[in-house]
């Protein structure tokens, strides 16, 4: 499945796509496109917008794209892991940086990334180890501790555990 975003991405737009491979469809396949132009990218290439006004999995209320894939695909009801990463994602991307004490070091090195990268699909491919090692850091906060090799084998093959 495709999905599409705005291009030059930081936290939101990187944590999705984290997420989405992980534990919603492992084959996905991310675009990046100008903001006036992801809704008619999503048309014609029969692609899921998100993180764009008015969409579904979009921000709402004070609430972040994040939080409505987890809430969509229900990912938090066996595993309340999803959840705790969605409020430390939530923090970084939206005005209430102190919603959690690690939401404003995902903000920095959300933005270190965007100023290291200049190609969007290079910078998700660097990123993505961050989410998940920040998930293995939630996982261990909720007493669901994974040993280094589950970690990696779990990240392989999506992190369902």
């Amino acid at each position: 499945m495709k999905w599409v975003t705005r291009q030059r991405p930081q936290v939101d737009r990187i944590a999705c796509p984290w997420l989405i491979q992980r534990f919603v469809d492992s084959d996905a396949e991310f675009l990046f496109a100008p903001a006036d132009e992801v809704l008619a990218v999503a048309e014609r290439e029969g692609a899921t917008p998100y993180n764009v006004p008015d969409a579904e999995l979009g921000h709402h209320s004070d609430e972040c794209s994040f939080d409505a894939i987890v809430r969509k695909y229900d990912l938090a009801s066996a595993n309340p892991t999803p959840e705790h990463l969605a409020r430390i994602v939530r923090g970084a991307d939206t005005a209430n940086h102190d919603l959690t004490p690690e939401s404003r070091g995902l903000l920095a090195i959300a933005q270190g990334f965007s100023l290291a990268y200049a190609d969007d699909h290079a910078e998700l491919e660097a990123e993505m180890p961050v989410y998940d090692a920040l998930y293995a850091w939630c996982q261990r906060q909720a007493g669901r501790e994974m040993s280094p090799s589950s970690t990696r084998r779990a990240a392989r093959t999506g992190l369902r555990t």
